[in-house]
């Protein structure tokens, strides 16, 4: 891989000077600009790209290109799956750009001939991207890997493909934004909650006002209690959402790594005058269905486990006498 120009080219020109029959590849990435003839970077020219540690949208000085014989351009998600290949089956913890290195170099190989040997450098080590390409959750928002085909083991039990529906789920309580924090609190503490979603005018759903947002913002005097939620800033807007017929499979990959997620029906709803329509529009909102929890899931599990093992009927016995598990 050429980046700054450093390392290929000292190595180049060093491996030369023992053998001038030996053929430099360099590896650029979709986007950069390094690779020669110029031609070979037209396509995804200065586009944006995952893989750290090589390419660059100028040429550096110390880049000797003179000293390569053949550019060849890699993509984030041949290099990307590459890394995790290497890292999950030869144990070799390295990052991204050796993942375009050894990508790149299987397909060169397809041309060598007969006693031909092909050397490939691992630049980097997985150091500095442990959140990023080591993530699944990053990788498949990326689209660079399919959800089914990473999806853990665990995820292939009798549970795995059933839907966010079949938890049972009590009718939610929602607030509006212009609520103030005073009021949250003692509604979650009557209500016995510890989380509440949060609703704007429109009805669409906003975030969640959770106890322990309000308690962090509260105590520490960065927002009053007569405050809304809205100004106080305690409506905690990252979270997952899923419908009911998602699987809870991929429920249980969200809840890995956080304690709840949102279950939202889309509703269309026909209205007046809108944006100074002189029409009627029909708009389509997010109304709250649920909120499930890990325990939630968990207690779904167990109970269906239970019924697995004889102590009681429904609807996993059926499944299991269709063949289906």
């Amino acid at each position: 891989g050429a980046g700054t120009g450093g390392t290929i080219t000292g190595i180049a020109k060093r491996l030369k000077e023992h053998d001038s029959n030996i053929k430099i590849v360099a590896v650029d990435p979709e986007g950069s600009i390094l690779a020669l003839p110029d031609a070979l970077n037209d396509a995804h020219r200065l586009e944006g790209y995952h893989v750290e540690g090589i390419g660059y949208d100028f040429i550096p000085d110390v880049l000797d290109r003179g000293l390569v014989d053949t550019w060849v351009k890699s993509n984030d998600a041949d290099s990307l799956v590459m890394m995790r290949k290497l890292i999950r089956k030869e144990g070799l913890l390295c990052g991204g750009s050796s993942g375009s290195a050894v990508s790149c170099a299987l397909e060169a190989c397809k041309g060598l001939k007969k006693g031909q040997r092909c050397v490939v450098i691992l630049p980097d080590s997985v150091r500095n991207y442990m959140t990023k390409a080591l993530s699944d959750e990053w990788m498949i928002d990326l689209g660079f890997v399919d959800n089914d085909i990473i999806k853990p083991r665990k995820f292939q039990t009798w549970w795995a493909s059933r839907r966010v529906c079949d938890i049972p789920m009590n009718t939610p309580l929602t607030i509006t934004s212009d609520v103030t924090c005073k009021d949250a609190i003692q509604l979650l503490k009557e209500e016995g909650f510890d989380m509440v979603p949060v609703i704007g005018i429109d009805g669409n759903v906003l975030g969640v006002v959770t106890e322990g947002n309000m308690s962090v913002k509260i105590l520490s005097g960065r927002a009053k209690p007569e405050c809304s939620v809205a100004d106080a800033g305690v409506i905690f807007k990252k979270f997952r959402k899923f419908n009911m017929n998602d699987s809870l499979a991929d429920l249980a990959q969200a809840l890995d790594h956080e304690a709840f997620s949102l279950v939202i029906t889309e509703q269309r709803c026909f209205g007046g005058k809108f944006n100074n329509s002189k029409k009627g529009v029909v708009q389509t909102k997010s109304v709250v269905s649920g909120i499930v929890t890990r325990i939630d899931l968990l207690d779904f599990v167990s109970s269906g486990f239970e019924i697995v093992n004889g102590h009681g009927h429904g609807g996993v016995g059926a499944d299991a006498a269709d063949g289906e598990l």
